[in-house]
């Protein structure tokens, strides 16, 4: 299962990589904000740094703007919980000048830990030139995949946990593993994104949790060398029948038998990393047969995934 991956968050570099173009509608409406308007933007959506990054550097100023009001009422709310734990970290050092306490200790602890998070999420938020770690997405977060559209190249933002179109929305919490969908099920739970509903993302490493010794540990695959990986991908777009909820746009990355590297580092899955030259074969799968389909697959690349101890995001 790929849980994690460090991808090319930035629309842009779709573009320059593949001459795609870039769905600014989409991602207009997925930054979208309305407060108190529309119930659908109470919420931040969840998306790599580098992506929000890369519209506030180049714009559209529609959607930089969104970014913008987003950074603003999220600033405040960080602020105003740094503040809580500085308070909470001082009285309890305050206390434990006289008694020492579990609970003094325990909040000397946690609320110094909790600052260091909320530290940098507001570095994260004031930063114009994007980290590693700002282009990392896990499930749930909303990142660029590259789909064919009347015949050309697109990229539009889809959630990273597939939910298939006519199925009800609890499928998130029913299936929370349908971020990836294995290849050995494609015709089955998938048959209605297999040879139809096709993306791609680009990926420099992804991510697995590994037990070690008996204890979890997260591990960075990287292909030595280097090079980026295009991950085959099924996307769907879900519609309420009720209108009560919005559109989404979602996928799962597809993972196969994994290579004997990843294996042998202790894990069962590897995604499946297709050459260059099959990329537009896979983006339109409509009326081809699904051997031809599965021929990409056989044909994957195959660099070997060095992996050290990932540092956390």
């Amino acid at each position: 299962m790929c849980y994690s991956a460090q991808v090319y968050a930035a629309a842009r570099k779709y573009r320059r990589l593949t001459g795609a173009d870039i769905s600014n509608k989409e991602f207009a409406k997925l930054f979208f904000i309305d407060q108190g308007k529309n119930p659908y933007r109470k919420k931040r959506p969840k998306v790599a740094r580098a992506t929000e990054i890369d519209f506030l550097v180049d714009g559209p100023e529609e959607i930089a703007a969104s970014i913008r009001e987003w950074d603003a009422l999220e600033m405040a709310e960080l602020e105003q919980e740094l503040w809580k734990q500085k308070k909470r970290v001082a009285d309890g050092e305050r206390k434990l000048q006289t008694k020492v306490t579990k609970a003094a200790e325990n909040d000397v602890r946690v609320g110094t830990d909790k600052m260091a998070k909320i530290q940098a999420r507001i570095d994260a938020l004031k930063r114009r030139e994007p980290k590693p770690s700002d282009n990392r997405m896990f499930p749930g977060y909303f990142v660029p995949v590259l789909v064919m559209e009347d015949g050309k190249k697109v990229v539009k933002p889809m959630r990273y946990q597939c939910r298939p179109a006519g199925k009800p929305a609890f499928y998130d919490t029913k299936y929370p593993g349908t971020y990836n969908a294995r290849r050995d099920n494609l015709e089955g739970f998938w048959k209605g994104e297999f040879g139809t509903s096709h993306g791609l993302i680009i990926a420099d490493v992804f991510y697995e949790n590994v037990e070690v010794d008996g204890k979890n540990q997260v591990l960075a695959f990287t292909p030595r060398g280097g090079g980026p990986m295009f991950i085959a991908c099924l996307w769907s777009h879900w519609t309420d029948p009720t209108g009560k909820e919005p559109d989404l746009l979602s996928f799962a990355a597809i993972t196969d038998e994994p290579e004997p590297e990843v294996a042998a580092a202790g894990h069962d899955r590897t995604i499946i990393n297709i050459k260059p030259e099959h990329i537009e074969t896979w983006l339109s799968p409509e009326g081809r047969p699904l051997s031809e389909l599965y021929a990409i697959f056989d044909d994957k690349q195959h660099p070997y995934y060095e992996h050290q101890v990932a540092r956390a995001a």
